[in-house]
C-alpha cells in the first residue's frame, strides 16, 4: 500500500475527544494492549497528530503520529498498527515468519506466499481469514510487515502451504516507514530459540523465493540464492547481538555508554561549562555506535535532565543551571571509576566493512553561482557578443560585454573616461521613461549596476559528479521561522530545503534526535512539490549547528538564524 509515494492532504494536532475516542478504539482493536501500554502508546498530554493521506491507488488513509513517528494508520475503519508500533508491542499480534532475502521482495509491494513461510516447532499461528497478523525475520521476533491473512490457518495446512498467506499493508522501508525517523528494527530474541535455526522449518530459502510473487506472476527463482544448506541468515543471533533484555534497558546501556564515551573521548576541561543540549547534539549522538539510534525518550529517563542529574548523584559530573531555564555541565570528575575503566568501543572489520559499503555517500554542499537572464528588451544590447534572449550570463561576463559595447562603438566621453555615453540602444535598456531626455551619460559603475539590474534574476546549483541545474527566478534560501501552535506553544519551522540537495525527512530526523523533540514534515503552502519541516520548540540553534557547520550550506542562502534564542530564555 505503501511502496509508492503517497500525497499528504491535511495534517493537524489530534483533538481531546478525538484522542479519548482513539484510544478507545485501540483498546477494542488490540485487546492484548494493557492499560498503561495503550497510555504509553496513545499519551494524553503529548502531542499527537492526525494526518490525511492518499496512496497511489486513490484511497485515503489516516495515519495518527506521534513523536514524529507514524504509530497507527486507519482504513475503511479499520485501525492497523505501524512497525514502529510493533517494536514496542511486537506480540499484540498473531506473527508469520519468513526468511530475510524475502523482505525485500515484501517491500517492493509483494504479498506473502505460504512456500515462503518458516513453520517454527509450534507450528503457525493461529488466525481467521482476514484477521490481522505481522511478519518476522528468521532469528528476529521484531517485525517487518503487517497485512491480513488471505485463509485461515486450518486452510493453510489444508493446501500444503500453497498460494497467498498474507496480504502485505505496510513495510519496514516503505514510504510510511520513511515519513519516521527510519530507524532500524530492534533486536528481539526469539521466545524460542529453535525458531532461529535453520534445522526445524518447512522449506529451504531457494523454493520459498522461487514461490514468492509479485502481483501474481512468478519470478522463477531469478535472484541466484545459496542452497538451503549454505544458507547462513537462518542461523542463531549471537549473543552479543541479541541479549534479549527490554527495549528500555537496552537503550539505557546505549544511554550510558554515548555519555562515557563523549566524556573519555571528546569532551576537554576547556570546554567547561558546556550546554547540556550541546553535550547531547555534539559530542554524545556522535559516541552512538553505527546501526544503533539513541533516543532519550525510549529509555527509561525519558529526558536528558533526568539522566543528568542521575550521573550527578554518582558525582561522575556537576550540572548547574548557570542561566533561567538554561543547564550545563561545569565539571566532571575524568578519575571516576566509571570512566577510567570505560572501553571505547572499536566497530569489527565485518561491520567496518559493511558500513564502507552501505553507507549513505555524506552530504556535500552545491555549487551555486548567481546568473543574469537577458529579457526581451535588452536583446539589442547583447546581440552583438552572441547572445539572445533567454541567454544567462556570469556577473563578470555582463561586464565585459557592456565594457566591449561601449568602446567598440566609441561611448568613453573623450573628456572624461569615468563617464559613458548613452546611445538609443543604451538607453531604452537602462533608463526609466521620465529619464530618455534627460540623462546623456553615466559614470562606469552606476551603468554596470543599472544593467545587471534590469536583467532578470538566474542561478545554477551543481552537485558534486552532477551535471549543473539551471533555473531562472530568484534563489530561494532555506527559510527557517518561528510560530505559535496550540497553547502558546512555539514550533520552529524551515522550508526550501531540497533547493540545495537536503531531504526534509532525513534533516527532521536527525533534529527529532538532537533536540528530543516531535517533528512533522508536510508539503509547504504555496509551494508546488515542497516540504516544510515542523520541529517543537525554538531549535534555531541547533538548525544552525546543523546547516552550517555539518552541511557547510554559507550563511547568505540561510534566512532566519537571528531568530535563535538568547542565552537564558526558552
Amino acid at each position: 500500500m505503501f511502496a509508492k509515494a503517497f500525497r499528504v492532504k491535511s495534517n493537524t494536532a489530534i483533538k481531546g475527544s478525538d484522542r479519548r475516542k482513539l484510544r478507545a478504539d485501540v483498546t477494542a482493536a488490540f485487546p492484548a494492549l494493557g492499560t498503561d501500554q495503550i497510555s504509553e502508546l496513545i499519551p494524553g498530554k503529548e502531542e499527537l497528530n492526525v494526518v490525511k493521506l492518499y496512496v497511489h491507488k486513490g484511497d485515503s488513509v489516516t495515519v495518527y503520529t506521534s513523536g514524529g513517528n507514524p504509530i497507527l494508520f486507519e482504513l475503511e475503519k479499520n485501525l492497523y498498527p505501524t512497525v514502529y508500533t510493533l517494536w514496542s508491542y511486537p506480540d499484540i499480534l498473531p506473527t508469520f515468519i519468513t526468511w530475510p532475502l524475502v523482505l525485500e521482495k515484501l517491500i517492493g509491494g509483494a504479498d506473502l506466499m505460504l512456500p515462503g513461510v518458516v513453520v517454527p516447532p509450534t507450528g503457525l499461528p493461529q488466525v481467521q481469514q482476514g484477521d490481522l497478523c505481522a511478519i518476522a525475520l528468521v532469528g528476529n521476533r521484531a517485525p517487518v510487515a503487517i497485512g491480513v491473512a488471505a485463509m485461515s490457518t486450518a486452510q493453510m495446512l489444508a493446501s500444503g502451504l500453497k498460494g497467498k498467506g498474507v496480504s502485505v499493508l505496510h513495510t519496514y522501508q516503505d514510504h510510511l516507514w520513511r515519513s519516521g525517523d527510519k530507524s532500524s528494527p530492534p533486536a528481539i530474541a526469539p521466545l524460542d530459540p529453535t525458531d532461529s535455526c535453520g534445522e526445524k522449518v518447512h522449506l529451504g530459502l531457494q523454493g520459498t523465493l522461487r514461490s514468492l510473487t509479485l502481483d501474481g506472476e512468478e519470478e522463477n527463482g531469478q535472484v541466484p540464492l545459496p542452497e538451503a544448506s549454505e544458507d547462513t541468515s537462518s542461523r542463531a543471533p549471537s549473543q552479543d547481538s541479541l541479549d534479549g533484555k527490554p527495549l528500555q534497558e537496552q537503550m539505557d546501556d546505549l544511554l550510558l555508554q554515548c555519555f562515557l564515551h563523549a566524556l573519555k573521548s571528546r569532551v576537554k576541561k576547556a570546554d567547561l561549562p558546556l550546554l547540556t543540549s550541546t553535550f547531547l547534539g555534539s559530542h554524545m549522538f556522535s559516541c552512538c555506535p553505527e546501526g544503533q539510534q539513541l533516543d532519550i525518550k525510549k529509555s527509561s529517563y525519558k529526558k536528558l535532565s533526568k539522566f543528568l542529574q542521575h550521573m550527578q548523584q554518582e558525582q561522575i559530573v556537576q550540572v548547574k543551571e548557570l542561566s533561567k531555564g538554561v543547564e550545563s555541565i561545569v565539571a566532571v570528575d575524568w578519575r571516576h571509576p566509571r570512566i577510567t575503566s570505560f572501553v571505547i568501543p572499536e566497530p569489527s572489520l565485518t561491520s567496518q566493512t559493511v558500513q564502507e559499503v552501505s553507507r549513505e555517500q555524506p552530504y556535500l554542499p552545491p555549487d551555486i553561482k548567481s546568473l543574469y537572464c537577458v529579457p526581451a528588451n535588452m536583446t539589442q544590447l547583447f546581440l552583438e557578443s552572441g547572445h539572445k534572449k533567454g541567454s544567462t550570463l556570469e556577473g563578470s561576463e555582463v561586464r565585459r560585454i557592456i565594457t566591449d559595447y561601449a568602446k567598440r562603438n566609441r561611448l568613453v566621453d573623450a573628456d572624461n573616461r569615468n563617464l559613458v555615453k548613452l546611445d538609443p540602444i543604451l538607453c531604452d535598456c537602462i533608463l526609466e521613461k521620465n529619464e530618455q531626455h534627460l540623462v546623456t551619460k553615466l559614470p562606469w559603475d552606476c551603468l554596470l549596476t543599472r544593467c545587471l539590474k534590469n536583467l532578470q534574476p538566474a542561478y545554477q546549483v551543481t552537485f558534486p559528479g552532477q551535471e549543473p541545474i539551471l533555473k531562472k527566478g530568484k534563489l530561494c534560501p532555506i527559510d527557517i521561522t518561528l510560530a505559535l501552535k496550540t497553547y502558546n506553544k512555539k514550533v520552529t519551522v524551515v522550508r526550501n530545503l531540497e533547493t540545495y540537495g537536503l531531504d526534509p525527512c532525513s534533516v527532521a530526523a536527525i533534529l527529532q534526535q538532537r533536540c528530543q523533540a516531535s517533528t512533522i514534515v508536510s508539503p509547504a503552502p504555496g509551494a508546488k512539490d515542497s516540504l516544510q519541516v515542523q520541529v517543537q520548540g525554538n531549535q534555531i540553534h541547533h538548525l544552525g549547528q546543523l546547516l552550517l557547520e555539518e552541511y557547510r550550506i554559507p550563511g547568505k542562502y540561510i534566512q532566519g538564524l537571528e531568530k535563535a534564542p538568547k542565552p537564558g530564555k526558552k
